[in-house]
């Protein structure tokens, strides 16, 4: 985000160690001095399973600080972007979700999430974006991002066969978050993901065409069968209508894969 934006803006970067955005002093501090005009918070907590012991934990990363961020946009007017999750939703659905329907998190990460959604409402203009699956960062290493190691390794390739998600692919987050910026849609609640949906299983499959692998080890898993507490939502595809409708178009999940793998092959 600090790159993309670099180009076209000054800006100026808090990485974790720089600024605890749950203390409030520090963060109103922070901005004061700076007087930005526009906040992106990339921060969040998103061990899902551990929010479930570490609630304090998640509750400062995911609610508390976005609510200091939106308090501090206040007070020197500066529009706030934020990022949420499809784990606000609860999964028990057979279309994809759109902006208006109703939350309903199943586990400590979705509902601290959904939480800092609500709390940014204090900026004076907050775009909350929600994204899922997310993949292509530089140093993180993701769900698609450990499938396709395993993929070209040679090496099983364990894929949910019945979890429905619409992924995101970072560059494509980017892209969309730098046109909000620039053209200041009517705020509010969005869905940043790329367009269409699909199974882990069918996106593993496609990794491994648009890899070159056609003889990769892929073992489906049922996600029943994996016993995850908390439950993941299984239906958890996003509709991107309403930024499409702002002007602000994401590409098809497959098209994303493409450009990612042909980004690895040549890095490697």
């Amino acid at each position: 985000m600090v790159e993309r934006l670099a180009g076209d803006h000054d800006v100026i970067g808090r990485a974790h160690g720089d600024l605890d955005i749950t203390r409030w002093r520090d963060v109103s501090a922070d901005i004061a001095g700076i007087q930005p005009t526009v906040i992106i918070n990339c921060a969040a907590y998103n061990n899902v399973n551990a929010a479930e012991e570490q609630v304090i934990e998640a509750l400062g990363a995911n609610a508390w600080g976005p609510g200091n961020l939106a308090r501090a946009a206040a007070m020197t007017g500066a529009t706030l972007v934020h990022f949420s999750t499809d784990f606000v939703f609860n999964g028990e659905t057979t279309t994809p979700y759109e902006e208006a329907d109703l939350p309903s998190p199943q586990g400590r990460y979705g509902i601290s999430k959904l939480l800092g959604e609500w709390l940014t409402a204090d900026a004076p203009m907050t775009y909350v974006l929600r994204v899922e699956s997310l993949f292509g960062g530089p140093r993180a290493k993701s769900s698609v991002d450990l499938l396709l190691d395993a993929i070209v390794r040679g090496e099983p390739a364990r894929p949910f066969s019945d979890r429905i998600v619409s992924p995101s692919y970072v560059d494509d987050v980017v892209t969309a978050t730098m046109a909000i910026v620039a053209r200041r849609p009517s705020p509010g609640l969005y869905h940043c993901v790329n367009s269409g949906h699909t199974t882990w299983l069918a996106l593993t499959q496609e990794l491994a065409r648009i890899a070159g692998c056609p003889h990769a080890r892929i073992e489906p898993v049922r996600l029943a069968d994996a016993n995850l507490r908390p439950p993941r939502p299984r239906f958890a595809a996003l509709s991107n209508a309403k930024l499409t409708a702002a002007g602000i178009p994401m590409p098809t999940w497959q098209d994303a894969l493409r450009r990612y793998v042909t980004r690895q092959q040549r890095a490697s």
